[in-house]
């Protein structure tokens, strides 16, 4: 994956969407807990930035980045533009 490679779209239902609900709706962790303990042990970064707060909101156009992956938020609504 390039610098410049967004990453993985992730398309929310609703704005916003709490840091360890992300992750587990894009299956990044097997439960709520699992991805509660893996951001309060701070290996989840949020548009560049650690993140421990599990319920930290997010928003479309937010980049998430967690165990190599990285998500790119899009919200609901159809045509939404991404931006890397």
């Amino acid at each position: 994956m390039t610098q410049k490679d967004p990453g993985r779209i992730v398309r929310i239902a609703r704005e916003p969407i709490e840091l360890y609900q992300l992750l587990k709706l894009a299956e990044l962790a097997a439960s709520g807990g699992e991805a509660k303990f893996a951001i309060a042990r701070g290996q989840v970064r949020v548009n560049g930035l650690v993140e421990t707060r599990k319920r930290n909101k997010i928003r479309s156009g937010d980049l998430v980045e967690f165990a190599g992956e990285r998500l790119q938020v899009a919200g609901p609504e159809a045509g939404v533009e991404v931006k890397p």
